[in-house]
């Protein structure tokens, strides 16, 4: 977590406002680049997906683009023709504001479901908006984005004489797929779209969408980067892990940020067939409600974990006496702890981070997923969310 000012590499400005859309507090961002600038974006797979998600799908295709909008607290999803055609409009007034044409405008809106902007209020802010903006730095930008986060979420890292910052917002119905949450990453090295796209995709693979709260992809995963080339060429191999760097920041902060969370938790698996087993199994794990209750009560209960191995039914090569399970470096089955040891191990996972890792016999590969604990403030929130 960053708290101190983060500014946007060379290329690109910010600026931030209150549509007043649910609360009186920040809710809309706009980052543009002074120049175009590559991009990439990955999305939702959801059958359900908003209409910043088909607009943003369609305007980033071409590896191009000036500027990414923001609204925060209002979905947009579920609301027929007419969100479409107001996510249009917000994005040729974004257009408008920045000097770029619509096409090169990415939108994400994030918040609850099934009801409209209100456009009125969102044709007042943008009449009184002006740009550039002015000493909007990346942690202004990723308040503004967030809804039941608790704090903003940023990272940046340096590669050769480039930076790559990135933001994001997210605690909650994030099981992501082909994306993630809300996730905007610059930088002002300079990349071809294509090449900028795959690596992306493979940063996106291993972070990303390797993060789950609760087991439920959202209608608006968005994860885009763009990169003005400001700063010139780097070291490509470089770049990319600093992509990296910065998402996977961005992913722990996520699952540590789950809606209620107080621990984060890390789930590797490893010696397996190949890493979509790793993946499944680690998921599996991760999105047990019986793992992150026992989790967040501190009770060691392998058998959990266990369990959640045992019902991926569909690899017949995993052999229960081959498995082993640890919690942090500690094994706990098939060698297992006397009561006492157990015990101890309570102290662990009274932590603030917890490691749970299983070694399935099966293979080399190995996937390492991230998530959270399930506590009484997760139903808190979700029971009293649109009222």
């Amino acid at each position: 977590m960053n708290a101190s000012p983060i500014g946007f590499p060379l290329g690109f400005t910010a600026t931030i406002g209150r549509i007043g859309i649910k609360s009186d507090r920040d809710d809309v961002l706009i980052v543009g680049c002074d120049h175009p600038a590559t991009v990439s974006g990955l999305y939702t797979r959801s059958t359900f997906a908003g209409p910043s998600v088909v607009v943003s799908r369609e305007n980033t295709a071409t590896g191009r683009g000036r500027a990414a909008v923001v609204i925060a607290q209002n979905a947009n999803v579920a609301t027929g023709e007419r969100g479409m055609e107001n996510a249009r409009e917000v994005v040729a007034l974004t257009a408008g504001l920045v000097g770029c044409e619509p096409t090169e405008v990415a939108i994400a809106s994030t918040g609850v479901i099934g009801r409209p902007y209100p456009m009125e209020k969102v044709r007042t802010w943008f009449r009184g908006a002006s740009w550039p903006g002015g000493g909007v730095d990346a942690v202004a930008a990723a308040t503004a984005m967030m809804t039941t986060d608790t704090h903003p979420k940023t990272s940046e890292a340096r590669v050769g004489g480039a930076r790559v910052v990135g933001l994001s917002k997210g605690v909650g119905m994030i099981e992501p797929d082909m994306a993630t949450l809300i996730t905007l990453v610059f930088t002002d090295a300079e990349i071809s779209a294509d090449r900028l796209d795959r690596m992306w995709r493979r940063v996106i693979d291993v972070t990303f969408n390797a993060v789950s709260i609760d087991t439920d992809t959202s209608t608006s995963d968005t994860a885009l980067v763009m990169a003005s080339g400001r700063a010139g060429p780097v070291d490509e191999g470089a770049l990319e892990g600093a992509l990296h760097e910065v998402a996977l920041d961005l992913t722990r902060q996520t699952a540590a940020d789950g809606e209620g969370a107080t621990k984060l938790l890390v789930v590797t698996v490893d010696e397996a067939r190949d890493r979509t087993q790793a993946r499944r199994v680690a998921k599996s794990i991760v999105n047990s409600p019986l793992v992150k209750t026992a989790v967040y009560g501190a009770d060691p209960n392998w058998g959990r974990v266990a369990m959640a191995i045992g019902k991926c039914t569909e690899y017949t090569d995993i052999d229960q006496g081959r498995v082993v399970i640890r919690f942090g470096d500690r094994e706990v089955y098939p060698h297992l702890l006397p009561d006492e040891e157990l015990e101890e191990l309570s102290g662990y996972l009274r932590g603030d981070e917890i490691l749970i890792h299983a070694s399935l016999r099966t293979g080399r590969d190995e996937f390492t997923v991230y998530g959270c604990d399930l506590t009484e403030e997760y139903v808190h929130i979700n029971a009293d969310y649109t009222t």
